[in-house]
């Protein structure tokens, strides 16, 4: 089942038992008061195991007063000034737990000893990277749910697609001999200038060929035009792969998400790198 996105006053949560969590995606100004005891209402109500919170760091104490520990931080992601937060409260001592913290430890120090060593990929002559249009979304939903047994969001659906791409995100993907083979998003916060650098897939015939590295290179580009100051990713933690394309791109790892997102069949915890666009 699909979790459910709406609004709490001017604020916005995604919550569902697919995730066992209630997400507070956006802390509208003015409801830092009021939204965080709703939220916990409804992770208590439904059983949720977790109420995971994106936050301005102004609004931090009063979490903190209920409960919430900081995960992961990145400086200015609001208008490229104010810190925005992360926080974790858990409903249940399990759903607290690494269960790969070693593992997790090495991914991290993996990708950050290649820390900003840049690797450029070329296309070749029959690839081709675009942004994808509204008739895309077909084959795009069909790459997602190849990819991706599950999912934090219905990707795997074309109305889904269609839908954010006329709201905040831009998709961009390649393309071989016509094929549309891999995947990615931008997110956009136009707002307050940051952007989520996201949906990553890649057919499991076309791995290993860097259409990451590519992938984001061109969506760095296009945030540049459109003066977004910062980017941010939410990376599987137990992926070198993508903490490596990330970290090899000079994002600054910001934190560890403890079982956070269901994806790829289960719940896993999730890093946070982050970038700033303004900055050569």
């Amino acid at each position: 089942m699909t979790d459910h996105i709406l609004k709490i006053r001017n604020s916005v949560i995604q919550h569902g038992p697919s995730n066992d969590r209630v997400y507070l995606m956006k802390l509208a100004s003015g409801d830092h008061l009021e939204v965080p005891a709703q939220v916990e209402t409804i992770a208590k109500e439904n059983g949720y195991s977790k109420i995971f919170s994106k936050i301005p760091s102004s609004s931090i104490g009063h979490f903190q007063e209920m409960g919430h520990v900081e995960e992961a931080h990145v400086p200015g992601l609001y208008d490229g000034e104010e810190t925005a937060c992360f926080m974790g409260k858990f409903l249940s001592t399990e759903r607290s737990k690494e269960r790969y913290p070693d593992e997790i430890e090495g991914v991290i120090s993996a990708a950050l000893s290649k820390l900003g060593s840049s690797k450029e990929v070329e296309l070749l002559e029959d690839e081709e990277c675009s942004i994808c249009a509204e008739d895309d979304v077909e084959e795009m939903a069909k790459i997602y749910s190849q990819v991706f047994p599950s999912y934090p969001f219905p990707i795997h659906e074309p109305a889904y697609l269609l839908r954010t791409m006329d709201e905040n995100l831009i998709y961009f993907g390649i393309r071989k001999s016509g094929k549309l083979v891999a995947l990615s998003s931008c997110e956009m916060d136009v707002e307050h200038s940051n952007v989520e650098m996201t949906d990553f897939a890649t057919l499991p015939e076309f791995r290993g060929r860097g259409y990451s590295y590519h992938l984001l290179d061109r969506m760095e580009k296009k945030m540049r035009e459109m003066f977004i100051i910062t980017a941010y990713t939410i990376a599987r933690a137990r992926s070198y792969g993508i903490n490596t394309v990330f970290s090899r791109n000079s994002y600054v790892y910001a934190g560890t998400l403890v079982n956070n997102t269901n994806i790829s069949g289960g719940i896993e915890s999730m890093n946070v790198w982050y970038k700033r666009l303004d900055q050569m």
